[in-house]
């Protein structure tokens, strides 16, 4: 595998995942009774950047592991993955 290939994995596994973690343990103002002057009633009460991409870097590593080494111990590719159209050009040969 070529670095810069598992490099843009990585990117598009953290970006997916990033999208999953964002919810997770976030609190609305409304629901945190206290409402900045300013801002709307559902924006998020404390600011959790840091947090949001720890988790988000830790977990995509977990999942780029497991997929490094599903595809290097067990040869496992995105070639593997079975067509879901028919080749018609084999007709009739």
């Amino acid at each position: 595998m070529n670095w810069f290939f598992g490099v843009a994995v990585y990117f598009v596994i953290w970006w997916m995942t990033i999208f999953v973690v964002l919810p997770f343990g976030v609190r609305s103002q409304q629901e945190e009774g206290e409402t900045v002057l300013g801002t709307v009633a559902s924006a998020p009460a404390r600011h959790r950047t840091w947090r949001t991409f720890l988790i988000t870097t830790l977990v995509s590593g977990v999942i780029f592991g497991l997929w490094y080494v599903v595809s290097w111990y067990f040869g496992l590719t995105f070639d593997s993955i079975p067509q879901f159209f028919p080749d018609y050009g084999a007709v009739g040969d």
